[in-house]
Protein backbone atom coordinates (compact mmCIF):
# COMPACT_ATOMS: atom_id res chain seq x y z
CA UNK A 1 0.00 0.00 0.00
CA UNK A 2 1.01 3.57 -0.68
CA UNK A 3 -0.36 6.80 0.78
CA UNK A 4 -1.85 7.37 -2.66
CA UNK A 5 -4.14 4.37 -2.16
CA UNK A 6 -6.06 6.18 0.61
CA UNK A 7 -8.92 8.61 0.38
CA UNK A 8 -10.89 10.70 2.85
CA UNK A 9 -13.89 12.98 2.77
CA UNK A 10 -13.10 16.65 2.65
CA UNK A 11 -14.83 18.96 5.12
CA UNK A 12 -17.73 19.32 2.67
CA UNK A 13 -18.22 15.54 2.45
CA UNK A 14 -16.66 14.93 -0.96
CA UNK A 15 -14.34 11.93 -1.24
CA UNK A 16 -10.80 12.98 -2.12
CA UNK A 17 -8.06 10.56 -3.15
CA UNK A 18 -4.63 11.26 -1.72
CA UNK A 19 -3.49 10.26 -5.20
CA UNK A 20 -4.67 13.75 -6.19
CA UNK A 21 -1.60 15.04 -4.31
CA UNK A 22 0.93 12.76 -6.03
CA UNK A 23 4.12 14.67 -6.78
CA UNK A 24 3.55 17.13 -3.94
CA UNK A 25 5.13 17.31 -0.50
CA UNK A 26 2.35 16.78 2.06
CA UNK A 27 2.14 17.87 5.67
CA UNK A 28 -0.74 15.96 7.27
CA UNK A 29 -1.98 17.26 10.64
CA UNK A 30 -4.69 16.19 13.07
CA UNK A 31 -6.26 19.44 14.21
CA UNK A 32 -8.61 20.75 16.91
CA UNK A 33 -10.39 24.07 17.31
CA UNK A 34 -10.30 24.36 21.11
CA UNK A 35 -6.78 23.26 21.97
CA UNK A 36 -3.76 25.06 23.38
CA UNK A 37 -2.06 24.23 20.07
CA UNK A 38 -4.90 25.64 17.92
CA UNK A 39 -2.86 28.80 17.14
CA UNK A 40 -0.64 26.50 15.05
CA UNK A 41 -3.27 26.97 12.33
CA UNK A 42 -1.60 30.34 11.75
CA UNK A 43 1.82 28.75 11.15
CA UNK A 44 0.34 25.98 9.01
CA UNK A 45 -1.44 28.54 6.84
CA UNK A 46 1.77 30.56 6.54
CA UNK A 47 3.67 27.46 5.33
CA UNK A 48 0.85 26.73 2.90
CA UNK A 49 0.89 30.27 1.52
CA UNK A 50 4.69 30.49 1.25
CA UNK A 51 5.38 27.05 -0.20
CA UNK A 52 2.25 26.00 -2.12
CA UNK A 53 3.71 27.18 -5.43
CA UNK A 54 6.83 25.08 -4.74
CA UNK A 55 4.77 21.93 -4.24
CA UNK A 56 3.67 21.82 -0.57
CA UNK A 57 0.14 20.94 0.44
CA UNK A 58 -1.00 21.03 4.07
CA UNK A 59 -3.89 18.68 4.85
CA UNK A 60 -5.89 19.20 8.06
CA UNK A 61 -7.86 16.42 9.71
CA UNK A 62 -10.02 17.57 12.63
CA UNK A 63 -10.23 15.10 15.51
CA UNK A 64 -12.25 15.17 18.74
CA UNK A 65 -10.43 12.32 20.51
CA UNK A 66 -8.28 14.47 22.78
CA UNK A 67 -10.25 16.00 25.67
CA UNK A 68 -13.18 16.73 23.31
CA UNK A 69 -11.37 19.72 21.84
CA UNK A 70 -13.14 19.70 18.47
CA UNK A 71 -16.80 18.93 19.23
CA UNK A 72 -18.33 21.04 16.44
CA UNK A 73 -19.75 19.77 13.16
CA UNK A 74 -17.62 19.96 9.99
CA UNK A 75 -19.26 23.16 8.70
CA UNK A 76 -18.64 24.94 12.00
CA UNK A 77 -15.03 23.74 12.05
CA UNK A 78 -14.47 25.02 8.52
CA UNK A 79 -15.98 28.40 9.40
CA UNK A 80 -13.88 28.65 12.59
CA UNK A 81 -10.66 27.88 10.71
CA UNK A 82 -11.38 30.39 7.96
CA UNK A 83 -12.60 33.21 10.19
CA UNK A 84 -9.96 32.91 12.90
CA UNK A 85 -6.90 31.77 10.96
CA UNK A 86 -7.67 32.36 7.28
CA UNK A 87 -7.18 28.67 6.56
CA UNK A 88 -7.16 28.05 2.82
CA UNK A 89 -5.41 24.67 2.78
CA UNK A 90 -7.57 21.54 2.38
CA UNK A 91 -9.48 20.54 5.50
CA UNK A 92 -11.10 17.15 5.81
CA UNK A 93 -14.07 15.75 7.65
CA UNK A 94 -13.58 14.98 11.34
CA UNK A 95 -11.98 11.56 11.93
CA UNK A 96 -10.60 9.34 14.68
CA UNK A 97 -6.83 8.91 14.66
CA UNK A 98 -6.56 6.27 17.41
CA UNK A 99 -8.44 3.16 18.42
CA UNK A 100 -10.52 0.67 16.49
CA UNK A 101 -12.27 3.41 14.55
CA UNK A 102 -9.07 5.14 13.44
CA UNK A 103 -9.24 6.29 9.84
CA UNK A 104 -7.27 3.91 7.55
CA UNK A 105 -5.01 6.79 6.48
CA UNK A 106 -3.96 7.34 10.09
CA UNK A 107 -3.47 3.63 10.65
CA UNK A 108 -1.04 3.76 7.74
CA UNK A 109 0.73 6.96 8.86
CA UNK A 110 1.24 5.66 12.42
CA UNK A 111 2.72 2.41 11.11
CA UNK A 112 5.08 4.23 8.71
CA UNK A 113 6.35 6.77 11.26
CA UNK A 114 6.13 5.67 14.87
CA UNK A 115 6.41 8.01 17.82
CA UNK A 116 8.69 7.88 20.83
CA UNK A 117 9.96 4.40 21.65
CA UNK A 118 8.04 2.90 18.73
CA UNK A 119 4.61 4.04 19.92
CA UNK A 120 1.99 4.08 17.19
CA UNK A 121 -0.55 6.13 19.16
CA UNK A 122 -1.15 9.75 18.32
CA UNK A 123 -0.53 11.47 21.64
CA UNK A 124 -2.40 14.76 21.05
CA UNK A 125 -3.76 17.30 18.58
CA UNK A 126 -1.44 18.78 15.96
CA UNK A 127 0.75 15.73 15.45
CA UNK A 128 2.23 16.20 11.99
CA UNK A 129 3.43 13.80 9.29
CA UNK A 130 5.73 14.94 6.47
CA UNK A 131 5.43 13.02 3.19
CA UNK A 132 7.82 13.46 0.25
CA UNK A 133 6.91 13.86 -3.43
CA UNK A 134 7.07 10.09 -3.94
CA UNK A 135 4.50 9.45 -1.20
CA UNK A 136 6.95 8.16 1.43
CA UNK A 137 6.31 9.16 5.04
CA UNK A 138 9.53 10.94 6.01
CA UNK A 139 8.99 12.09 9.58
CA UNK A 140 6.50 12.43 12.41
CA UNK A 141 6.42 15.60 14.51
CA UNK A 142 4.93 16.07 17.96
CA UNK A 143 2.33 18.65 18.93
CA UNK A 144 5.05 20.82 20.45
CA UNK A 145 6.84 21.07 17.08
CA UNK A 146 5.66 24.37 15.65
CA UNK A 147 5.05 24.58 11.90
CA UNK A 148 7.88 27.11 11.45
CA UNK A 149 10.34 24.63 12.99
CA UNK A 150 9.42 22.09 10.28
CA UNK A 151 10.04 24.50 7.40
CA UNK A 152 13.68 23.48 6.89
CA UNK A 153 12.68 19.83 6.52
CA UNK A 154 9.97 20.79 4.00
CA UNK A 155 12.40 22.93 2.02
CA UNK A 156 14.78 19.97 1.78
CA UNK A 157 12.01 18.00 0.04
CA UNK A 158 10.74 20.66 -2.35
Amino acid sequence: MSIYDYSANNIRGEEISLGDYAGKVMLIVNTASKCGFTPQFEGLEKLHQELEDQGLVVLGFPCNQFAGQDPAEDGQIEEFCQLNYGVSFPMFSKIDVNGGGAHPLYQYLKKEATGLMGSTKIKWNFTKFLINREGKVIKRYASLDKPESIKKDILALI
